[in-house]
């Protein structure tokens, strides 16, 4: 395999206040985050399984999002709140759609 020196650079955030009426948005974008990822696991040939096996492809996250245990949802919910305050840095409002 072949090194390569890779240095993330996520767009930084400090600073950013998601507003409260944002929250629940972002519970719904971690639930679509896993949503996107066990979809894509499935297409690929993955299924349930208890404990996590590659050569298999049986994985343990694969149920509904209500299922997984708060610790795997903080994965989703992490990368749902980075997104969320990416976007208000970048300068773009997020406002609900009207009625």
């Amino acid at each position: 395999m072949r090194r390569v020196n890779y240095q993330p650079r996520p767009i930084a955030t400090e600073g950013v206040d998601l507003p409260t009426e944002l929250l629940p948005l972002t519970e719904r974008l971690a639930e679509n985050a896993h949503d996107l990822w066990a979809a894509q696991r499935l297409s690929q040939g993955w299924r349930y399984g208890p404990q996590r096996d590659d050569a298999n492809k049986l994985h343990p996250c694969l149920v509904p999002y209500e299922q997984l245990p708060d610790s795997e949802k903080e994965y989703d919910r992490i990368a749902a709140l980075g997104t969320l305050n990416a976007i208000l840095k970048l300068g773009y409002r997020i406002l609900p759609m009207q009625p």
